[in-house]
């Protein structure tokens, strides 16, 4: 018991001990702890107290900067307004300055002009004395001049006055002539857009007629049966139409030639009517050459009636139309005669309705314009000459009778139609492909083309191109300069013109060139 007791003492006292050792040890520990935070609160204060006298220091220097900056924009306006009530000072004095010398300068002017007065005033008077004496002195001379020259004042005035006239006239024919240089060209403006307009506007087709028509046959038996015996069939049709029938060996064919495309159509007809009827003797022959001839001339009025009709032509003489109808069967240069003279009737009547003229009278015109080549007898006469007897004698009118004679320039113009009929004319037949011509003489107009060009002096070569339409003509460059290359394109066209014969119209281009050549080595 008592050891239980001494234990328990003992444990209470160890007990106790340790209580009061582990207080002693936590209170030297929170000293420990204490005096580190004292320490770390010391350090953080230091280095709190370090950065903030920095960040003084830089916001103080930052201010100072920014002061700086606003003190030296500050002066920089200052200065500018400075500157420019400087220059408006200076542009007030100067405009001060500027207006005293002009105020200055007008004071100086009054007096100077006062002064010009005054001296003009004086000169007046000198010239006015001077003038006197120089009448005076005229007058002695033009007496001493009429007793030398026995001529008198008026006398002498009206041969200054003849002088000053052929002067003046010489002076207005030149003024004309550069005037009726403008107009020709404004007038040839004009020219080409109704002709181009013209031309637009109508178009028909050719029909091109050959010399030879060409009669089919089902067998080369017929061809017997249309010569006959000994040939008295083919004799017996060659006498009754005037027209040549050749027989061949070109196989189911024979050939009809005449120069009269009327005459080879009725005998072209009248062998379709013999071989379809199969009886074919000189008797029959004349029968049906008689029948189909009727037959053609009726044909022939019928054509002539429904032309006028097509184009509007009213009051036609009976004659004139069998006359219009004949030219269906006429051709010249492969052109067929009534188309050419209907295309020529459209184009004048458009050209007509461009200028302001009667249209009714240019159509009628321009389709009886070649009325002359289809004579029933030979004529001596030119075609254009025999078309106008003819329209006079039926009554047509007579600007109509002077554009048929004139436009192939055998008579004077009287009207504005008759160049109109000419020009249209002119249009339908040199078209390309209107009309067709023998080689050779196609070939000789170009040499005599280029013929022509080279006759002059200066011209090295000449090209006839386009048909014969424009001549190329090249120069040398050391003869010939602009100004003369000029009027050698404008002589050129004028011997063209004097000496050549030509459809439509030739263009002489007169090329000079200057050519500069040197070799590297």
């Amino acid at each position: 018991m008592i050891e239980v007791i001494v234990g328990v003492v003992c444990l209470v006292i160890g007990a106790a001990v340790g209580i009061l050792f582990s207080r002693s040890s936590l209170n030297t520990k929170a000293k420990f702890i204490i005096d580190d935070a004292k320490k770390n609160a010391e350090n953080l204060i230091e280095k709190a107290n370090v950065q903030a006298e920095s960040i003084k220091k830089e916001k103080n220097l930052q201010a100072k900067e920014k002061f700086l900056e606003l003190k030296s924009q500050h002066d920089a306006d200052i200065q500018a307004r400075e500157k420019k009530m400087q220059e408006i000072e200076k542009r007030t004095k100067d405009k001060e300055h500027k207006l005293n010398d002009e105020l200055s300068k007008t004071g100086k002017l009054e007096k100077d002009l006062d002064k010009q007065i005054a001296d003009y005033a004086k000169k007046t008077e000198i010239l006015e004395r001077k003038q006197q004496e120089l009448d005076t002195a005229n007058a002695k001379k033009v007496e001493i001049l009429e007793k030398i020259s026995n001529y008198t004042a008026e006398e002498a005035k009206a041969e200054l006055v003849e002088t000053m006239r052929a002067e003046a006239k010489t002076r207005a024919q030149a003024h004309v002539q550069s005037i009726m240089e403008e107009a020709q060209m404004n007038a040839k403006n004009e020219a080409r857009k109704i002709v181009i307009q013209t031309i637009q506007r109508i178009g028909t087709e050719q029909a091109i007629e050959n010399s030879v028509s060409v009669f089919n046959i089902e067998s080369d038996e017929v061809k017997g049966r249309i010569i006959g015996r000994e040939g008295r069939n083919i004799r017996a049709l060659e006498a009754v139409t005037g027209v040549e029938i050749i027989v061949d060996d070109t196989p189911e064919a024979i050939l009809l030639s005449c120069f009269d495309p009327v005459r080879r159509e009725i005998a072209r007809l009248s062998l379709h009517r013999l071989v379809t009827d199969g009886r074919i003797h000189p008797a029959r022959i004349e029968e049906v050459v008689e029948k189909t001839r009727k037959q053609i001339e009726e044909e022939i009025i019928e054509v002539g009636k429904r032309t006028i009709i097509d184009l509007g032509i009213h009051g036609l003489h009976p004659e004139l139309i069998k006359i219009v109808g004949r030219m269906k069967y006429r051709s010249s240069y492969g052109q067929n005669l009534l188309q050419h003279s209907r295309e020529v009737a459209n184009i004048a009547a458009t050209m007509a309705a461009e200028l302001g003229l009667n249209v009714k009278l240019a159509k009628r015109a321009g389709l009886l314009h070649d009325i002359g080549k289809v004579p029933e007898q030979e004529s001596e006469l030119p075609h254009a000459l025999l078309g106008m007897q003819w329209a006079e004698k039926y009554g047509e009118n007579p600007e109509v009778v002077n554009a048929i004679g004139a436009h192939h320039d055998e008579i004077e113009m009287k009207s504005l139609l008759s160049p109109i009929i000419q020009v249209a004319d002119a249009i339908s037949g040199a078209r390309p492909g209107a009309r067709r011509q023998v080689l050779e003489s196609y070939i000789q107009r170009l040499k005599d083309l280029e013929s022509a060009a080279l006759s002059f002096d200066g011209v090295s070569s000449a090209y006839a191109i386009q048909a014969g339409r424009e001549l190329r003509v090249m120069v040398e460059s050391g003869k010939v300069n602009d100004e003369v290359a000029s009027q050698l394109s404008y002589d050129i066209s004028e011997k063209i013109q004097n000496e050549l014969t030509y459809p439509g119209q030739v263009k002489v281009t007169v090329i000079r060139e200057t050519r500069a050549v040197n070799i590297a080595r």
